[in-house]
């Protein structure tokens, strides 16, 4: 079978063609904008008759697109997100290759859920932010594209390999500054909000059985258990060593949240945005962020989703379709995950 797999350098993209290089029916070719892609190639710019050419050339039988953006502005994330998904679905439709997609979408397209409620494929989306906005405007590209097309919902992927921005890569970091200075306590904001946490390893088994599959429409890919932030955080301390104690700074809304492993950011008038960038000012201090909330000496402003994917306080994925249709469910414990997150901060010491 062969296997063009868009996105191979990306956070989930890696694991998919680890995956699906290690299936020996499977030939893989890797497009992507990097050098070491094995055709490079960018689907933000790139037009569709250039890729419909090489899909010619290839004749893959299925196309995995992991690719997109997670940060930037509503005209950055359109390109990267949405129009990029544009190009592969027209470039399918031009091609005689009659190549099977499977597009990873991700749950910010569903927006805030119910607390207590498990969030199913047939739950109308309201994304809360333009990242959401843009992914659901890919899938309904690719529901709407008359293609042989999967979307895979993913969770919140965690494990090996997470982005440091991510709100684990923020808390494995300031757990890690914690232990390297020696501080006995640890101040952590944020830690309200209940995310259903899926192992990247597993998300990538996911993809692997969707290539191989007949299934069409949209399929959840998630643990089906929500978990409180602040207990992964007391789970990531256990998996460390780390024996200090742990703040939880989240007060009642509007009040004063100072930021992540930096327990003092807000005497020193350090700004945290929700945009998961660390930054320095003119004076070299270092500004770090919170969980989506912005935090000022005088003025705390408010945020009405404290996570930064525009989902409120809770997403819990309804997981029965994924085992109905692709004969998958997940393999890989929270603790797991977060063991191995840790292991790659703590080799940052």
């Amino acid at each position: 079978m062969r296997v063009l797999l868009i996105g191979a350098n990306g956070y989930i993209g890696r694991f998919v063609a680890d995956r699906l290089l290690a299936d020996p029916a499977v030939q893989l070719t890797a497009l992507g904008r990097g050098d070491d892609a094995d055709v490079r190639f960018d689907l933000a710019t790139g037009s569709p008759g250039a890729l419909t050419r090489f899909l010619d050339a290839v004749h893959p039988g299925v196309v995995v697109n992991c690719a997109g953006a997670t940060r930037g502005g509503a005209r950055e994330l359109t390109r990267h997100n949405t129009v990029a998904v544009a190009t592969v679905c027209e470039a399918l439709r031009r091609s005689g290759c009659g190549a099977r997609l499977v597009q990873v979408g991700c749950s910010a397209e569903y927006g805030p859920s119910q607390p207590g409620s498990s969030t199913a494929e047939d739950a109308v989306p309201r994304p809360g932010g333009p990242y959401g906005v843009s992914k659901l405007a890919a899938t309904e590209l690719v529901l709407g594209s008359g293609l042989d097309a999967v979307v895979l919902r993913v969770f919140s992927p965690a494990g090996p390999g997470t982005p440091a921005g991510s709100p684990l890569g923020r808390l494995a970091e300031a757990m890690r500054r914690a232990m390297q200075s020696g501080d006995g306590e640890l101040r952590l904001g944020g830690l309200g909000a209940q995310r259903d946490f899926i192992d990247v390893r597993d998300v990538a088994r996911a993809v692997h059985a969707a290539s191989l599959s007949a299934a069409q429409g949209v399929i959840n890919i998630g643990s089906g258990r929500a978990v409180r932030l602040r207990d992964a955080a007391a789970t990531l301390a256990r998996v460390a060593g780390y024996g200090g104690t742990l703040h939880e700074l989240d007060g009642p809304p509007g009040a004063l949240r100072p930021t992540i492993g930096h327990p003092r950011a807000e005497a020193l008038g350090h700004r945290a945005d929700g945009l998961g960038h660390h930054r320095t000012d003119a004076l070299g201090h270092h500004r770090t962020e919170a969980l989506g909330h912005r935090a000022e000496t005088e003025h705390a402003a408010p945020v009405a989703h404290p996570y930064p994917d525009g989902c409120g306080s809770w997403q819990q994925a309804d997981v029965r379709t994924a085992r109905d249709r692709l004969g998958w469910r997940p393999r890989i414990a929270l603790e797991e995950s977060l063991a191995d997150i840790w292991m790659e901060a703590a080799c940052r010491i």
